[in-house]
Formats: structure tokens, sequence, C-alpha cells
């Protein structure tokens, strides 16, 4: 991986979507098999993450949390290196917009078929460093999360509204999924607290789960940030602590 341009590091080919309560779905056989063996082998070790028990029983690694931490490890690591890179890209962010607009969501963005014209038509907001008109409005970010099968969990949240579009990544070679784990999609038990926007956090109790995406090696789950996208990973009931539901968080954001 080290070295090449990444471009259709992930396989969306095979995506399946619901729409309701909110667009949702995944996308099985994400990433090739040998890149994700790579990417696997390489994960950061456990001492480097930050424990966030505010928002469930987890741990995080990003550029907002052990900040420091995060980019020395990406410097050092090859596979991780141009995968970020990749992540960062314009190709990327666009890719991910292609894909849903292949499926019926069109958010609004749109690759340029003219990048000069697009270029020139939004030059004098990029020389006073105001987003452009149309176009590369949205930036990108992963993190790196871990939950332990004994208790991991995340509350129901509906993601903060800087959030466009939000894709997990699982990253294990095995996972015995009657531990649990899996990505719930929840409803409200009371309609009134359906609307949800500035993501107030929730209790599981408050929630009826509408569909289960199991967790599964090399697959990603796909959604987009709505009113109403509540979503959870139930406490898991597994015995061993240092088995960890680890998962890539990719965020795709609205620039400043």
């Amino acid at each position: 991986m080290e070295g090449s341009p990444v471009k259709g590091c992930f396989n969306f080919s095979n995506l399946k979507l619901r729409y309701r309560p909110y667009p949702i779905g995944v996308a099985k056989n994400l990433i090739e098999s040998s890149v994700y063996k790579d990417m696997v082998r390489d994960w950061p070790q456990t001492d480097l993450f930050l424990y966030m028990p505010r928002l469930g029983n987890k741990y995080a690694l990003s550029e907002k949390f052990h900040a420091k931490q995060y980019h020395a490890f990406i410097k050092n690591s090859p596979v991780w290196k141009t995968f970020y890179k990749w992540i960062k890209s314009e190709d990327f962010i666009y890719s991910v917009m292609d894909v849903l607009f292949e499926h019926g969501i069109d958010l609004g963005y749109r690759r340029p078929a003219n990048k000069w014209k697009y270029f020139y038509k939004n030059l004098k907001s990029i020389i006073k460093r105001q987003p452009p008109k149309r176009g590369a409005r949205l930036n990108a970010r992963f993190e790196f999360q871990m939950m332990p099968e004994t208790g991991g969990h995340i509350f129901p949240h509906t993601d903060t509204a800087s959030k466009f579009v939000t894709i997990v990544v699982s990253m294990t070679e095995a996972w015995d999924k009657t531990v649990g784990g899996g990505t719930d999609v929840n409803q409200p038990k009371d309609i009134t607290k359906d609307f949800n926007w500035l993501n107030r956090q929730a209790s599981f109790e408050e929630m009826d789960v509408v569909d289960t995406f199991e967790f599964e090696p090399n697959q990603g789950v796909i959604f987009v940030k709505t009113f109403n996208s509540w979503h959870s990973v139930r406490p898991m009931v597994g015995a061993n602590p240092d088995n960890m539901r680890r998962s890539l968080i990719i965020n795709l954001t609205r620039a400043d």
C-alpha cells in the first residue's frame, strides 16, 4: 500500500442501504484483503488510546483525542500514513458523495467536471480563505476506536451537527457475534425525542432497536447524519476484557 495512490481502496459495489428512519447501510469486503491484513496487523497499541466513559465504554485515538500520539503513530506506520493521505484527499470525499448519489442520496456535493473552471470560479474565495460556493466544502478525518467485549458500548446518539457522513469500518481478523458489538439503528420510544439535531445523548432504555448491523471483519457501515440518526452499540457480553471490538470511525464534516 505504501507509495500507491490507494484509489478505490474502498469497494462499495455491494453496498446495501435502508432509507428509513435515515439512510444507513453496509458494504461487505470493503478493503482489498492484503491491504486489510496490513491495517489490522499494524493497529495502534492500546496505551496510545484515551478512555472516554462519557460516551460509553470505549477508547479513542484521533486528531482530537490524544492527537500527539495519533500523528506520531501515523507518521511511523507506512500503511496508515498512506491511508491517512487518501482519506484527506478530495478524491476520497467525492467518491463517497458519488456512491451515495448512485443510491439516491443527493447531498449536493459534486465532483467538478472541469477542475480549472471550478478553480477560477472560486478563486476569490480561495484567496480570502473562504469556503468555495460549491464543491470542496467538506473535510474528512478518522478515529481509531476500541471497545472491550466485556461491557463495551456506545450510548444512543445522532452525531454532532458538523458531521455529514460517517463510515464505521470493522478492523478485526475474526469476531464472535454472540458477544454483540453490532451497530444498532435506534428509534425513540417517545416520538417527541425523535428530533435530535444537536446530539442529545440518550439511554438504551429510551430506544427501540429498528435494525442491527452485526460486527463482521472487513465491512463498512455508512450512514448520513440527520435529525433522527439515532445509533449505538449496546453493551457486549463477552468474558475476555483484552478482546477489543476495533473499528475506524471515518467522518466527513462541514469545513469551518
